[in-house]
């Protein structure tokens, strides 16, 4: 059962006892203008995944009270330049569009409060024209299908109001269908539960108020399972810890009302543990090297503990639980606008909630 934040299984962690918020701001300033440093390895190896990596790296800034240092003005600039005609974002202005950088797009506008700089109806129709006979949802032209994709597409449309133009009970019926005998789910019919995924799943049925599809003690009882002898949490039966998980696990325990069922404490000091104490950032485990990605997550997961100092993250949306208020008061105020409580299920029902989920299967 959980545990304080004070409680802590690690002794002479020395600066990591504490969040290193100062470094860790440095540390994301850092890459907030990667596009202009071609000549980076960083450039080369990153650059199909950057709109994922200015949500991750912005999201954990807004959590730290620190997003007003970023260049407002310049990232939402790179961003919208991003945008293809079609309504759909790339990773950067070379890439082709995907709904994963879709959602971090609109995410973005989401944080900056710039959503009036989309045209809300062309980014929704590229969503919709993604979803599949069978309900599921592509990522891309090329036709790859995953639960993230769902994820993706029912989170950008809530953001935008725009769930309308895609069948949601269909979508609901494709993670059904992804649902295994432990309680968790795949990214398809047919393959294992992966930490990553279930936030997809978990996250989707939230957002389309689906949640009695769940087996919720049998899955949280899998999800507990989940968190090691280290404090961290894994994706995998026999898989290492990864701080990722801090955020993939939580969330879905938050959302269902679970998250007293592991040691809090542990996974907290396992997070701190993971800090570099010299350059800032915090990696997916202790000493190793830190990433943007890593760094989030970690904060992210320390915010839905409740860590001292930083702000609230909403577990479903994945955004700050101030930016989703204002979300939502401003599809009250246009589905008001249209007529009195006959909002599309997504809209009308987004309980407390998650977003981000372009690197979550490559973590072991």
């Amino acid at each position: 059962m959980a545990s304080d934040h004070q409680t802590s299984p690690h002794d002479g962690l020395g600066q990591r006892r504490t969040l290193l918020t100062d470094k860790h701001a440095a540390y994301i300033k850092s890459f907030s203008r990667l596009w202009e440093t071609p000549d980076k390895l960083e450039f080369v190896a990153t650059e199909h995944f950057w709109m994922s990596g200015m949500y991750w790296g912005l999201s954990a800034m807004y959590l730290l009270g620190r997003l007003e240092e970023m260049d407002k003005d310049a990232i939402l600039s790179w961003v919208l330049r991003c945008q293809r005609p079609c309504g759909g974002f790339g990773g950067s202005e070379r890439n082709d569009p995907h709904l994963l950088y879709t959602l971090s797009a609109v995410q973005i506008l989401a944080l900056y409060d710039k959503l009036d700089e989309l045209d809300a109806d062309r980014v929704a129709s590229y969503v919709a024209k993604l979803q599949q006979p069978d309900g599921s949802f592509a990522g891309d032209a090329w036709g790859e299908i995953d639960t993230r994709f769902t994820y993706c597409a029912l989170l950008c449309l809530s953001i935008l109001g725009r769930t309308s133009v895609i069948d949601v009970p269909r979508a609901l019926g494709f993670i059904a269908r992804c649902k295994n005998f432990d309680g968790g789910f795949g990214c398809t019919p047919g393959n294992e539960s992966h930490a990553g995924q279930v936030f997809t799943c978990i996250g989707a049925l939230s957002l389309a108020d689906a949640l009695h599809l769940v087996d919720r003690d049998l899955f949280c009882w899998w999800l507990c399972e989940r968190q090691t002898k280290s404090g961290g949490l894994n994706g995998r039966p026999e898989k290492l810890q990864d701080v990722c998980y801090s955020w993939w696990c939580l969330s879905c325990l938050s959302i269902l009302g679970r998250l007293h069922w592991i040691d809090r404490g542990a996974l907290t000091a396992f997070i701190l543990d993971c800090q570099d104490e010299e350059d800032g950032g915090i990696s997916d485990r202790p000493d190793d090297m830190a990433d943007v990605y890593h760094t989030f997550f970690g904060i992210a997961g320390l915010s839905l503990m409740g860590y001292p100092g930083l702000a609230a993250i909403d577990p479903t949306w994945a955004l700050p639980v101030a930016v989703v208020e204002r979300i939502k008061k401003r599809r009250l105020r246009e589905s008001g606008a249209e007529a009195a409580g006959s909002a599309p299920v997504a809209e009308a029902a987004a309980p407390p909630g998650g977003g981000a989920v372009a690197r979550e299967t490559e973590a072991s």
